[in-house]
């Protein structure tokens, strides 16, 4: 963790030295089986984009080895530029009429029994590309019925409580929006958006309905202080936040925000001990964690940890 006292200084373009070599705890192999490549080949079939790929994710041979893809709806150009994301930025393309339904295709020759879909940024839409997210989990329900549903969508920059309020009457299970740093690093790292309204963002959901489970997620290793991450779990828990995330940052190319530190696993397990000592049902938290992976073992154990405390609740009401 970075020492507040002295912090780094930024560097001219020219200077800036080579990206860190990765510990042995980060290094993943190539994806090569069999599974891997039916997951992409149908992927391309069907023109869906993945988070997997675009965002250069390190688990992609896990989890497309098991069939399980994070669909990126919307397109795969963001009309955000933030320092630490892989997806391309730039003018979106209209909006696919047809990916409601492929959507449902993918998960249903997948067998998912939990999916989960995000999206790039999409200020250029008036609703901010909120129905579309209500247009795939209809075809999600009426296609996959039994498959439960986690979104993870953007902050829908002034047009939150509307876009907020059409997804949750669409009924998720799960309502992803990652916080993705702590608020001294947003100006650098998360620059189109603003800590305190993604925050609102996951209050607004509960606030709609309490029974959707929320969650979010930080990177660590941008330069970010231990008690800077205590704060966002505070601060996520007083939105009555369910699940948080933390995994390690790793800088896509040499153009992104560096690394600042490789968190050792010994202290991701301290973090994921202070996150459940703070009361949050579920909590991922080690080097390689990202907001989909293992997100469906997740939502069952989330889920039969609500249940567990809702009937402690109950039974103490009666005594």
């Amino acid at each position: 963790m970075t020492d507040l006292s002295n912090p780094p200084q930024p560097q001219p373009e020219g200077d800036r030295p080579q990206r860190q070599r990765k510990p042995d705890w980060i290094r993943v192999k190539a994806p090569v089986s069999k599974g891997y490549h039916e997951t992409r080949k149908l992927m391309r079939d069907l023109k869906l984009n993945t988070v997997c790929e675009e965002a250069a994710c390190p688990n992609i041979g896990e989890c497309w080895d098991k069939k399980h893809a994070t669909v990126m709806i919307l397109g795969d150009v963001c009309t955000r530029a933030c320092a630490f994301c892989n997806v391309k930025t730039g003018m979106p393309r209209i909006v696919d009429p047809m990916e409601p339904e492929n959507v449902a295709i993918a998960a249903g020759e997948m067998g998912l029994n939990h999916i989960v879909i995000t999206s790039v940024d999409r200020d250029d839409l008036p609703d901010g590309g909120a129905d579309q997210f209500v247009k795939v989990i209809k075809a999600l329900r009426r296609e996959t019925p039994e498959t439960t549903i986690e979104i993870l969508t953007p902050d829908f920059r002034g047009k939150m409580r509307p876009a907020v309020e059409k997804i949750c009457e669409a009924g998720p299970d799960v309502y992803n929006h990652n916080l993705e740093t702590v608020p001294r690093l947003y100006p650098t790292i998360r620059p189109g958006a603003r800590y305190y309204a993604s925050l609102r963002l996951l209050e607004e959901v509960k606030s709609h309905d309490p029974m959707i489970f929320t969650k979010s997620g930080i990177m660590l290793g941008l330069g970010e202080q231990r008690l800077e991450v205590h704060q966002v779990m505070d601060d996520m828990r007083s939105a009555d936040v369910d699940f948080i995330t933390m995994g390690q940052y790793l800088q896509p190319t040499p153009k992104h925000a560096k690394v600042e530190d490789f968190v050792t696993p010994k202290a991701f397990a301290a973090f994921g001990s202070i996150a459940r000592a703070k009361g949050f049902l579920q909590v991922a938290s080690s080097p390689l964690t990202r907001s989909s992976y293992h997100a469906g073992d997740d939502f069952a154990v989330m889920k039969a940890a609500r249940e567990e405390r809702l009937a402690k609740a109950a039974a103490k009401a009666k005594a």
